[in-house]
């Protein structure tokens, strides 16, 4: 059956003091595959919710035909009850395909999923014959089931035909062609300075010439000062038009807004030296005070440049040996445990828990290594993308989720622990955040415990050890 495609006439989203988007113009034909990507706070859910008519845009319309059957499913969200995100996210997916829609809308569909539950959403999305919007940082999603990416970026959204992979190159491709051209422009402007020096030099000494004819009674020679005095107007107009043209690449490459790259320096003072044992667990188990052991005969070795990952179902009791590593009180352990001290693990999930709300991104790292100086804590920051003195005097409170990552990535290069555990820290990142994530946890001096199910964000960092919590049992795979 042939639908009519979806119109959207002269879409616009903003806030107070912020736009979204602006006139956006576009056809969703049947059978589409559009990913919808942009930084956090741009506007990627309201724009999935307008299309589903549960949102009002600012301006603009979107028509449907009679015949569209709009499903949507909305971001899972972790509460207090007893709910895994895979039941949850099953427990929409289900309510949505009841509907027989034509049309599949989905928010971060592969947030809080564990392995099993990510290859049975990857399979449906693949299978599934309609038309596919979904919302998502997740590069498994956009390289396998898109087709048409809208990336929302600077107050509008660029609508690109094909992979994400091709696209992220083009963009890539554009920006080194116009950094190149801009390397050109600067050759140019010196070596036409260098020449401006020779005849500036050549005129010198037609001047001395000419003066010493004329003591010397002789006709003098006007030719090469006239000449440079030529070449000194021709420069003057090759500069100009050198100096415009720069000034229009630099505002190409700015148009771009390619994220900018975090090349972190880690403070090795407090990282492990040497290839020393840290962690040791033999035949243990652990369990929730006066509850049966949720994993026994739990055996696992790391030295201090060990990278693992540790996988499992939902509730399977991945964060749960987490809370066994840390100490946590109201876990019972059981075997022979051998841990670095709490001070010396440090620990990042997607709450940003190591943050205090209150102080300000200066006061955060300052307090964080005293022995710095005022200059070397803005010097670490910069590498950290906060210049600016408003944005080091922020409040962290006031950081966007992206800020909140950067600003604890920061914590962790100035204060490397000998253990690092990291527990789902790409929910809810935008794909900018998630590489400078993946920069500086490449990086990382010392061991890392990740608990993630996001393979190439694994395979990203490094991780080749992986551990599987199966049926109360820690298996390595």
């Amino acid at each position: 059956m042939i639908h009519k495609p979806i119109q959207i006439k002269n879409l616009s989203l903003s806030f107070i003091n912020k736009i979204c988007f602006d006139d956006f113009n576009a056809k969703i034909f049947y059978g589409s595959r559009i990913a919808i990507i942009g930084r956090n706070g741009t506007g990627k859910t309201t724009l999935l919710k307008i299309l589903h008519g549960t949102a009002t845009p600012t301006n603009g319309t979107v028509e449907c035909a009679d015949d569209v059957i709009l499903g949507f499913v909305p971001q899972v969200f972790l509460d207090s009850d007893t709910l895994s995100g895979g039941q949850r996210l099953n427990a929409a997916v289900t309510e949505a395909l009841s509907l027989d829609p034509n049309i599949l809308l989905l928010d971060e569909p592969t947030n809080h999923l564990d392995t099993r539950n990510r290859k049975s959403l990857m399979r449906m999305l693949k299978a599934y014959p309609g038309t596919l919007i979904v919302v998502s940082h997740d590069t498994e999603v956009l390289r396998h089931c898109i087709d048409t990416i809208w990336h929302i970026d600077d107050g509008e959204i660029q609508i690109f035909e094909g992979a994400y992979d091709d696209y992220m190159r083009e963009r890539s491709n554009r920006r080194s062609y116009i950094e190149h051209e801009i390397a050109l422009l600067q050759r140019q402007k010196k070596d036409l300075h260098h020449t401006l020096m020779q005849e500036q030099k050549r005129a010198a000494k037609s001047k001395i010439k000419g003066e010493k004819n004329i003591r010397q009674k002789k006709w003098p020679t006007v030719v090469s000062a006239a000449k440079a005095g030529r070449s000194q107007e021709t420069s003057g107009q090759k500069k100009s038009a050198i100096a415009n043209k720069k000034q229009d690449l630099a505002e190409q490459l700015s148009n771009l807004r390619l994220p900018e790259i975090i090349i972190p320096k880690f403070s090795l003072s407090n990282a492990s030296a040497g290839d020393q044992t840290i962690l040791s667990i033999i035949d243990g188990s652990i369990a929730y005070k006066e509850n049966k052991p949720l994993i026994k005969k739990i055996s696992l070795s790391m030295r201090s440049k060990d990278k693992i990952a540790i996988q499992g179902d939902n509730a399977s009791g991945k964060s749960t040996l987490i809370k066994a590593v840390l100490n946590d009180a109201s876990i019972t352990k059981s075997g022979n445990w051998y841990m670095p001290k709490n001070n010396d693990i440090g620990y990042l999930d997607q709450h940003y828990c190591t943050l205090s709300m209150e102080k300000t991104v200066l006061e955060t790292i300052a307090e964080l290594v005293p022995s710095w100086s005022h200059i070397e804590v803005r010097r670490h920051l910069n590498d950290f993308l906060f210049r600016k003195n408003e944005e080091v005097n922020s409040i962290v409170a006031q950081l966007s989720g992206g800020e909140k990552a950067r600003l604890t990535l920061a914590q962790i290069a100035a204060k490397p622990q000998k253990l690092l555990i990291l527990d789902e820290i790409t929910n809810n990142l935008d794909l900018e955040t998630l590489g400078h994530v993946i920069e500086v946890l490449k990086g990382y001096p010392g061991a890392i415990i990740v608990i993630s199910h996001d393979a190439n964000f694994l395979t990203e960092i490094g991780i080749y050890d992986y551990y599987q919590i199966t049926d109360g049992m820690l298996y390595k795979i």
